[in-house]
C-alpha cells in the first residue's frame, strides 16, 4: 500500500484550503495526525460532523492528488466516518474521527470510465466483471483526524 507524507503546517490552514479550494473556513491549527496538531474548528454555519467531513476529504485529496507527482495521483476519493470519540481534556473537547478513504489512481480510474463508456449497453461487455475489477484496483485506507471544538460550535 503507497504511503502519503503528512501535510505541513505553519498556521496556514486557512490561507492553503483558501488557495487549493476556494472556500473560506474558520479555522486554525494543524491538519489533524494528532491531538497535537489538532485542526482548531472556531465557528460555521454548516453542521459540526458536515464540517469535519468536508476537511478530510480536503485533506484526502491534498494528500492524495495535488502534491503527488501526476503518475502518483489518486482520484475517485471517497470519505467516509467510520468511529468518533468525544475526549474531554481540561476544558477543551476534542473529536478524534477515524475516517475510511477509498481511492483509485487517477490512469487506471480514467481507463475504466473509457471501458464503461466504449462498452455500455454492448451484449458482450459483462458489468459485474467491469465493476469487480475496478473494486480490486481500489485502495482503501484509514486515516485519524483530529478537531479541537470551540464551545460555540457544541450547541
Amino acid at each position: 500500500m503507497p504511503t502519503f507524507k503528512s501535510l505541513k503546517s505553519h498556521n496556514d490552514l486557512k490561507e492553503i484550503i483558501q488557495s487549493a479550494f476556494s472556500t473560506s473556513l474558520a479555522i486554525s491549527g494543524s491538519w489533524g495526525y494528532t491531538q497535537e496538531q489538532s485542526t482548531i474548528l472556531h465557528h460555521s454555519d454548516t453542521p459540526l460532523i458536515q464540517l469535519e467531513h468536508i476537511f478530510a476529504s480536503m485533506r484526502a485529496y491534498l494528500e492524495m492528488n495535488m502534491t503527488q507527482e501526476k503518475e502518483d495521483r489518486y482520484g475517485s476519493i471517497n470519505v467516509n466516518e467510520f468511529k468518533r470519540e468525544e475526549i474531554y481534556i481540561d476544558s477543551l473537547v476534542y473529536h478524534k474521527v477515524t475516517y475510511t478513504i477509498s481511492a483509485m489512481q487517477e490512469s487506471t480510474y480514467n481507463q475504466f470510465i473509457n471501458e464503461y463508456k466504449e462498452n455500455y449497453g454492448k451484449e458482450d461487455f459483462d458489468l459485474e466483471v467491469h465493476f469487480n475489477k475496478r473494486k480490486a484496483t481500489t485502495l482503501i485506507r484509514e486515516v485519524i483526524h483530529w478537531f479541537e471544538v470551540h464551545k460555540v460550535l457544541q450547541t
